[in-house]
């Protein structure tokens, strides 16, 4: 693993020309979060030396987590001793009670604090408890306290798609202090699923200010994850501006912001190269600079001269290449070939160029479904086809998805029930006493209450009913939908357990016994739960246990996504065209899932239906094939072909 400073060293100014921060990108965040661990953990050490306290600012969230673990492994394995630590949390919900579910108190005790030894008066975390009358008190101490201890040695941040670092909100000063403020509306609907409803989420919180966060000797930004990517951009290399907090970081003389590759995606140096530096002109680049060229000039393919290429960075790509009209079929032809209309492989047919075999023909296909409505949200159009060619179609559904269920459809079921057997005369009075049990236990849950098992259990049977109604619309059989529940899921929050050998197994049990000619899994990692992630993980691990048996041999894996983004073009390798029947067919599959219809429970940062995320979409990716010059089609599926 690289070194962290030796990477800020090694940072190419020509690639970083419009950086205002020295950016690191890491292949993934594990390897990053160690990195920044490893850091803290050196000033620490060298700290201890010198008898002398370390002052570290801390955030919380989903980010640091990975960091903390490494931090505690650090303390376990090599011994490591906190004891001279002094910590300062970023921020705190307003108010709450430091044992509820959703405070920072309760994170930083579970992720850190309760397995290390540091003294627990040096720790400090805002009191999201105390009187409004004495906040103003209270915050002005805080920052006393700080200045006490010597000021943060090392400031960890997150960053909030508005571009706040701690709850430093839009319009917040550069030399604001620790204070009260009012969370912006789209921080609170991105905390809405930790508390289950944004109708549940503080309207306020205490934040160290920007001011604050600014005298930091030293300041680690971190982000990971696509959905990052375009506050990234704009506070790495946009203008400092009130209204993105996190670009003040640019004046501060030692801050390091530290990336996973999803997260570096819209960076100049990753997202167009060649409008820095000469580049190694391999057919992904030639393909997605020729996309990236089209978009911007609004011209199809094959109208672009040796003129565009030049004035716009790709001179030395002609120079080396070819001439404009060369690269231009090249890429048309390539396209051209994603596009397929027998996902499953047309038989008898010459498959050089298409992206699946034709033999054998019919397969056995595998869907993996992290929720049960994935399959259809994301890739439905396609399910359906395969299934009309005649191919042995599976879905697996990884988790019950539970927690997405509202109370009110509980109470609905269990009413159901009651009134269904007083008509058939079935055991009414144990129905009857389910019925106001599970109303009395619901009218007394408090706001982001785990549910009891009882309740649990019924939500997912109403998620794996409507799966089985999509299912079943689609043309697959009962006994080809797969319901896995993987025990990583089953904690009744939106923070799940880590991915166990368990849940591996269990994906590696299913695989040997289908033995898919192909697979379908969500490559959607932008789902801001991180169970998509979750479950890629899983299967990826599985498929390396099981490489070598005789069916993974010749079993291609495509990657599908919809729900939160689509493929860029420039990516795609396999395009399913649908048509309008179609896709009426598909959002008809969606509606199945009525728990999930009208209002999500957790609908993350965009707040339409998931059908009618899918369509736009779909249809999005259909135009750009479209405005690229190729074939017009009513909607696109797009799938990436992941190789094991």
């Amino acid at each position: 693993m690289d070194d962290l400073k030796a990477k800020i060293e090694q940072i190419d100014s020509r690639l970083s020309y419009f950086e205002k921060i020295p950016t690191v990108i890491y292949n993934e965040n594990l390897e990053a979060s160690r990195a920044i661990a490893n850091e803290i953990t050196d000033l620490i050490r060298k700290k201890n030396d010198q008898n002398k306290k370390t002052v570290l600012g801390l955030a919380t969230g989903s980010t640091p987590v990975k960091v903390y673990e490494e931090l505690i492994r650090i303390h376990r394995e090599d011994g490591l001793s906190f004891k001279n630590v002094i910590t300062f949390n970023l921020d705190e919900y307003y108010p709450i009670e430091p044992n509820s579910l959703q405070s920072y108190v309760r994170f930083m005790n579970e992720h850190l604090f309760d397995h290390l030894d540091i003294p627990e008066d040096q720790i400090h975390i805002p009191d999201g408890t105390v009187s409004e009358k004495e906040v103003h008190k209270f915050c002005e101490e805080y920052e006393e306290k700080i200045k006490q201890a010597g000021g943060l040695d090392i400031q960890l941040l997150g960053i909030g798609r508005t571009g706040h670092i701690g709850f430093n909100e839009p319009g917040s000063r550069p030399d604001s202090l620790t204070r009260l403020i009012t969370l912006d509306k789209v921080t609170r609907k991105d905390a809405a699923s930790d508390f289950f409803g944004e109708e549940y989420v503080p309207r306020r919180a205490i934040t160290m200010g920007v001011g604050t966060i600014m005298n930091a000797k030293r300041i680690f930004l971190m982000a990971w994850g696509e959905g990052k990517a375009p506050i990234i951009q704009q506070s790495v290399e946009g203008d400092i501006k009130e209204s993105i907090p996190a670009t003040y970081l640019q004046n501060h003389p030692n801050t390091c912001v530290v990336l996973d590759e999803a997260a570096s995606a819209m960076l100049t140096k990753v997202n167009t190269p060649w409008l820095l530096s000469s580049c190694d002109w391999d057919n992904a680049l030639i393909r997605k600079a020729v996309v990236w060229l089209c978009q911007k000039l609004d011209k199809p393919i094959l109208k672009l001269t040796d003129e565009n290429y030049n004035e716009n960075g790709m001179a030395d790509l002609i120079a080396t290449r070819a001439p404009a009209y060369d690269i231009n079929i090249k890429v048309f032809n390539e396209l051209q070939h994603t596009i397929t209309g027998w996902p499953g492989g047309k038989p008898k047919a010459d498959d050089t160029s298409r992206p699946e075999r034709a033999t054998p023909f019919p397969k056995r296909s595998l869907i993996f479904s992290p929720h049960p409505d994935d399959d259809v949200i994301s890739m439905g159009g396609t399910l359906i086809r395969l299934v009309e060619h005649g191919h042995d179609v599976h879905v697996a559904y990884q988790t019950s998805g539970n927690i997405a269920v509202f109370d009110d459809d509980v109470v609905r079921f269990a009413d159901f029930v009651t009134d269904y057997t007083e008509a058939f005369g079935m055991q009414e009075d144990k129905a009857d006493k389910l019925f106001r049990d599970i109303d009395k236990y619901l009218k007394e849950k408090a706001p982001g209450q785990v549910d009891s098992d009882e309740i649990k259990q019924i939500k997912g049977l109403i998620r794996r009913g409507e799966a089985k109604a999509a299912g079943r619309y689609c043309g697959v059989k009962d006994e080809n939908m797969h319901f896995m529940d993987m025990p990583f899921y089953e904690t009744g929050r939106v923070k799940k357990k880590p991915l166990s050998d368990e849940d591996v197994q269990i994906t590696v049990d299913l695989l040997n016994k289908i033995k898919p000619h192909q697979i379908y899994a969500a490559g959607d990692l932008s789902d801001p739960h991180g169970t998509h992630r979750v479950c890629l993980k899983a299967i990826m691990e599985a498929l390396e246990i099981c490489k070598n048996e005789e069916w993974a041999k010749d079993c291609y894996v495509w990657l599908y996504r919809g729900a939160w983004q689509e493929w860029d073009v420039n990516e795609i390798e396999m395009a399913v065209p649908l048509s309008p029947i179609e896709l009426t067919r598909k959002r008809r599959a969606i509606f199945k899932h009525q728990s999930q219809k009208d209002r999500p429970l957790f609908p993350g940062s965009d707040t339409r239906e998931f059908w009618q995320r899918s369509e736009d979409r779909n249809r999005g990716t259909a135009e750009a094939y479209d405005d690229l010059g190729l074939a017009e089609y009513e909607a696109i599926e797009g799938f990436v072909r992941y190789h094991f």
